[in-house]
């Protein structure tokens, strides 16, 4: 819907929140959607599903480079303060303590996260998939090309090895 969205609204900005590739398809697997979403419960198909999406915000980086801001989970996890700060400055927007207290809030929030957004950041969802890590290899192998990208993570993986079972 970017396209569109920029049709109909020219400076809207996108935030594509992101996250380790393993990590998202991981707690997409795991969670149980309500309907609509079938891909997650199948390793191949999700990580071809992330892939796809990959490409695509690619895409919307080269059409649109001024618009789009990645935001890493990863880099909101260790340091919310700068992350907050960093996404109201694109979105043109004056920073608001409130904004570092989010989880106070009495609003409505409808998401598969529900419960999570109502505390603060949390860390233990950092490389929650090497928990599971040799029942992931199928993933690892499909987003390879991804993962050599990233950098070195702080904890040992053998994802070479992984990826051969």
């Amino acid at each position: 819907y970017t396209g569109a969205l920029k049709i109909a609204i020219p400076n809207a900005k996108i935030i594509n929140a992101r996250r380790h590739p393993l990590d998202s398809c991981f707690g997409s697997f795991k969670q149980l959607f309500a309907s609509g979403q079938p891909f997650t419960y199948d390793m191949t198909e999700l990580g071809e599903y992330y892939l796809q999406y990959q490409r695509l915000m690619d895409f919307w980086h080269e059409v649109i480079p001024e618009f789009v801001l990645d935001v890493q989970y990863e880099d909101v996890v260790s340091d919310l303060d700068a992350q907050v700060r960093r996404i109201l400055k694109f979105c043109g927007l004056p920073f608001e303590e409130s904004c570092l207290r989010f989880h106070e809030t009495d609003r409505a929030v409808k998401t598969a996260s529900s419960e999570q957004v109502r505390r603060p950041i949390y860390s233990s969802s950092v490389n929650l998939w090497r928990n599971y890590q040799h029942h992931v290899g199928e993933l690892v192998q499909i987003l390879e090309p991804l993962l050599k990208e990233l950098p070195v993570p702080d904890q040992p993986c053998e994802l070479t090895k992984i990826s051969e079972k």
